[in-house]
């Protein structure tokens, strides 16, 4: 392509650039100067430590052939003083933002792959991932071929590949959505965090559907307050959504409504509301989604909770938007189980024992509040905190278990780079402003698989154990080292010490009966 017509798109300064060099073959586009491949374009961009033009000579020597930077990274000496760049072989294309063009110049250089796809986004602070399989399993059950893009992993016309971020930056995410193209997908499911909207990665996106599932606390270490936050999530409902699907269970939701909103709600009036809810003793639920025109579908899950009872309408409605039919989304939603959320191990115990990803005050209490409609004993929690991230919500996640559940283990999660103990001290700090009477007893035990063991230990007929806060992931990451660890194997090997079984572990869909059992497969917060 020519370059200065790239430049010119979105609005660049080009430099630096010899006159036999108009035309460059710009084969991809990175942010990380240690995986350019020759012909990419390095985006050289500020972030909170370094700029990333002082990696600017690693991309130039692995082929580098233009570089998009602020005024402060053309001036850097790294890219100056590079003898590619002196020969005017390099094209510096120079932006006052170049972060917030990076994914429309991302687009043009892989052909706008969203313009050939019908790209449906979830955003919301709890039920995108879960929102998201629904979804995806409604447009395969209608036969469509589909790309899934999310926390738990990215899927490509049925390859799985492992997330790094719930949503990827925007030139990984281009290339991402042109290799779907390829490879003949019709329809993208895409998680949209906050993140992702306020740092321009999903710039260059064209959406068919954007929904939106809710808004409660979290990543206040990120936006200023819950406004801010409901500001980033709004970003998705800017225009640039062909269709936009709201739940209005919350104020939130409601605020976002505009002039063809397509509203859905398990609580008043709605576009598309849910009716009939029954739930088995399993948890596995059956509801009516009504919706417009007098359309009815019945639709069935495995999955426990009110909150995925909102989720499971809210797919509904996103399906139906881009035209697949109510018995398609039907089948598709009665398929599905979401890897460690509400996942059950079962190894042939006489009480409930469940992980899942809920590490946030709201995801929480929704969690707990389906374990106890599930219980005919007692809740117990296992719970902690990651550490460097929203340090605000640790005391409330403490109340809000200390709360609903009869036991509560607090234990570390992720501690990062801080001291864990610190942690532990302020979700319990927060579980003591629960009035004695409505506490749950609590205790303090650092080492998260001697917390797990302790709950099964203490675990009766009937009761429910949760293990809250890292569901399908299998690292824990401690003073900066990424350690292996498996909340579903813990439990398992829990399970097994207590049982004196050497027995396999099954993971069984919560709303499933135990004879009728199957495996499960499995924003970096």
């Amino acid at each position: 392509m020519r370059i200065e017509e790239l430049a010119q798109s979105i609005g660049a300064r080009l430099v630096r650039l010899a006159d036999s060099r108009a035309h460059l073959d710009i084969t991809g586009v990175t942010l990380r100067a240690q995986h350019v491949r020759p012909g990419d374009l390095f985006a050289a961009l500020r972030g909170a430590r370094t700029h990333g033009a002082e990696h600017s000579a690693t991309a130039l020597d692995a082929g580098a052939v233009a570089v998009l930077t602020d005024e402060t990274g053309a001036a850097h000496p790294s890219l100056l003083e590079h003898p590619a760049v002196a020969r005017g072989e390099v094209a510096l294309l120079v932006h006052p933002d170049p972060r917030g063009v990076l994914g429309e110049l991302a687009a043009e250089i892989y052909g706008h792959p969203s313009d050939r796809l019908s790209v449906l986004g979830v955003t919301g602070t709890s039920g995108k991932t879960t929102t998201s399989y629904l979804l995806d399993s409604a447009l395969r059950s209608a036969g469509l071929v589909t790309g899934l893009i999310g926390t738990v992993e990215t899927r490509v016309a049925g390859s799985r590949l492992e997330s790094a971020f719930t949503t990827p930056e925007a030139p990984d995410l281009q290339a991402l959505l042109a290799v779907m193209v390829e490879r003949g997908v019709t329809h993208v499911v895409m998680e949209v965090s906050s993140h992702a909207l306020v740092l321009g990665r999903v710039s260059g996106v064209r959406f068919a559907v954007g929904g939106f599932t809710n808004l409660s606390s979290e990543h206040l270490d990120f936006h200023r307050d819950m406004e801010d936050y409901f500001a980033a999530k709004a970003m998705l409902f800017d225009g640039r959504c062909a269709r936009e699907v709201v739940c209005t269970d919350t104020e939130w939701g409601r605020r976002l409504v505009g002039s063809g909103t397509v509203t859905v709600a398990t609580e008043g009036t709605a576009d598309w509301t849910a009716t009939d809810v029954l739930t088995s003793p399993t948890g596995a639920q059956r509801f009516t989604a009504a919706g417009p025109e007098g359309v009815r579908t019945e639709v069935e899950l495995r999955l426990p909770g009110a909150f995925n009872v909102a989720n499971a309408l809210l797919a509904v409605a996103m399906s139906r938007a881009v035209g697949v039919e109510c018995a398609d989304i039907a089948r598709g939603l009665g398929e599905v189980d979401v890897p460690g959320r509400m996942e059950r191990v079962a190894l042939g115990q006489d009480f409930t024992a469940v992980v899942d990803y809920s590490h946030k005050p709201g995801a929480v209490g929704a969690v707990l509040e389906a374990a106890r409609a599930q219980a005919a004993g007692k809740v117990l929690v296992v719970l902690g905190c990651g550490g460097d991230r929203d340090t605000a919500k640790r005391p409330v996640m403490g109340a809000t278990a200390a709360r609903r559940a009869d036991v509560l283990i607090v234990t570390d999660d992720n501690p990062r780079g801080e001291d864990p103990a610190r942690i532990r001290a302020a979700v319990l700090e927060g579980a003591t402003r629960v009035p004695p009477s409505e506490r749950a007893e609590s205790y303090e035990i650092g080492d998260r698989r001697a917390a797990i063991a302790e709950a099964i230990r203490r675990a009766g007929s009937g009761d429910v154990v949760v293990v809250a806060g890292k569901g399908h992931e299998t690292g824990q990451e401690v003073a900066g080292v990424v350690h292996p660890f498996s909340d579903r194997d813990e439990v398992a090997a829990a399970l097994r010490g207590r049982l004196g079984s050497p027995q396999r572990t099954e993971t069984v869909p919560t709303g499933r009966t135990p004879d009728n059992q199957r495996g499960s497969n499995e924003e970096a917060r």
